[in-house]
């Protein structure tokens, strides 16, 4: 969360998927470490991830720099699977570090998960993830040392809340801030939760959750079963419900426990504990802020620096141990390395054939950790007509395809885009839709809460990332109960000569841009040290 596509999302081309070999085969539509996020008890549920500049067009010239090569083969001292941002980071620290390196992504563009979508009024917007916010350092270092600058999203007016068929405008200047307006019972139901949650995350080890004193209890039982004990006022139970699916794209009863209370950990850096609150909020949280010229300028101007070291549309198919090395196979290209970095989500990366076959429990951990299932609905009009009605265009809700939305207009408000997030169940049941089904339902859920106006836009753009053959889903790969206690310690140790990278291996910010980066500085700096 935060990365879609534009349009009708392309069939997935070949076996491999979203990072894994290499990006995809399709420039516009893809996510996400977070995709970005949304927010949940604050301002409006955020929905990934998280797990994107410029039009998708422009993206495609813009990595048209970093083409295929014209040789077939190359030897280099690092292969690095995945040109998303975490692949791209730890590209450009092998590369400061004085090695070579190759970068496969299987898409025709860079990013991963975060990508822009060219409007039919010659603009853009975000398909993936797109949103930044307080203790995401090294994401905005990245973007500011490529001249990538940030801008406010827009926050000023009142918030919407739709419940049982109402449509309430609430203020977030108040004392309960961005909190749905709900009754009083539920508020104070959801508060207590909420500060048990955060007292619970503190006791969670980032890099290593599944040694929490509590870990074995914790990862025992589902997210949902601890809320169905504990968020008895059926109000806190809809606002904790919408904050878990917001951010994970996945149902409560998807998610281990241990898990949630670990993401919640990672929403924070090493001097700042995460918490539940700033994964949600929009000012002082992960949705605070955007980039001016979309989140994928960010992806494609790292690349640019690392020129035709990073090939497109080249997806890995195997990985094979080859004396003191690896020969990396993908479409059109075959890589000799020492070390090879896979900078994909862990479902992913299991897809690539590995010779010899990976450990038992690193085969099983990717066997058990599914993308959470998640859309993005952009509608387009001429004026961002909400702001108008006193509205900023964050808008929750307990029914409908769509329960979170944004105002994804450009900064200068020259016209106006709603986005909402379709996720989890909302999303499956409407995987095998056609667009116009899509845009029906998502336009009738504007309406009921924008007014009639929102009924017809200048245009409308989906990203599915579920139907994206180089991502399946997004905005990141997720834990159910059991797998961090028994496979955890296999998601970041290297295999042999081969790394793991990826916003799922990171340590802060998981499901993040943030946490891409992070992974791939962690990454460059172990193989490095590996190199020595």
């Amino acid at each position: 969360m935060a990365r879609e596509r534009q349009l009708s999302p392309r069939p997935a081309p070949g076996p491999s998927s979203r990072p894994a070999p290499g990006p995809s085969s399709r420039p516009a539509p893809e996510p996400s470490p977070r995709l970005s996020r949304r927010s949940l008890l604050g301002g409006a549920a955020a929905g990934a991830a998280g797990l994107t500049a410029v039009s998708a067009g422009t993206a495609q010239a813009a990595t048209a720099a970093a083409a295929a090569p014209t040789a077939a083969s190359r030897t280099v001292d690092v292969a690095i699977v995945g040109g998303g941002i975490a692949g791209l980071t730890a590209a450009r620290d092998l590369v400061a570090g004085g090695r070579s390196v190759a970068v496969l992504e299987a898409r025709d563009r860079v990013g991963g998960r975060v990508v822009n979508l060219k409007l039919a009024n010659g603009g853009f917007t975000e398909g993936g993830g797109e949103f930044i916010g307080p203790t995401q350092n090294r994401i905005k270092a990245l973007a500011d040392s490529l001249g990538v600058a940030t801008f406010t999203t827009y926050n000023t007016g009142n918030n919407l809340l739709y419940k049982d068929g109402k449509r309430t405008p609430y203020d977030t200047s108040g004392l309960l801030g961005s909190v749905p307006p709900v009754d009083a019972a539920g508020l104070a139901n959801a508060a207590i939760v909420q500060s048990e949650l955060d007292s619970m995350a503190a006791q969670v080890p980032v890099d290593a959750p599944w040694t929490a004193a509590k870990a074995a209890e914790w990862d025992r039982q589902t997210f949902e079963s601890w809320l169905n004990a504990h968020a008895i006022v059926p109000s806190a139970k809809f606002l904790l419900d919408l904050a878990c699916t917001s951010i994970f794209s996945a149902q409560p009863r998807e998610l281990s426990l241990l898990y949630v209370l670990y993401y919640i950990a990672a929403a924070g850096d090493e001097s700042s504990a995460g918490t539940l609150e700033r994964l949600t909020d929009t000012a002082g949280g992960a949705q605070e802020s955007r980039f001016v010229g979309g989140s994928q300028q960010v992806p494609i101007k790292l690349a640019a620096t690392l020129g035709d070291r990073v090939v497109l549309s080249a997806p890995v198919r195997s990985i094979v141990r080859s004396g003191s090395g690896y020969v990396v196979t993908a479409d059109g290209i075959t890589v000799g390395a020492t070390r090879v970095v896979v900078a994909l989500p862990p479902p992913l990366a299991a897809r690539i054939t590995y010779d010899p076959l990976l450990p038992a429990a690193r085969d099983q951990l990717t066997q058990r950790m599914p993308m959470g299932s998640i859309g993005k609905a952009i509608a387009v009009y001429d004026t961002p007509f909400w702001r108008t009605d006193g509205l900023n265009g964050q808008a929750v809700s307990d029914s409908g395809v769509v329960r979170s939305t944004f105002d994804n207009s450009p900064p200068d408000g020259s016209y106006g885009a709603l986005m909402g997030f379709i996720e989890a169940d909302e999303m499956r049941a409407y995987d095998a839709a056609g667009e116009a089904d899509v845009r029906a339902a998502v336009l009738a859920d504007y309406a009921n809460y924008f007014g009639d106006k929102a009924k017809s836009p200048t245009s409308f753009v989906l990203q599915r990332w579920d139907n994206e053959g180089f991502s399946r889903g997004g905005p990141v790969a997720y834990a159910p109960p059991g797998v961090l206690t028994e496979y955890g310690a296999a998601l970041r140790a290297p295999v042999g000569g081969i790394h793991w990278a990826g916003t799922e291996t990171s340590t802060f910010w998981t499901g993040y841009m943030d946490g891409a980066v992070r992974s791939g500085e962690r990454v460059a700096k172990e193989v490095l040290a590996a190199l020595g």
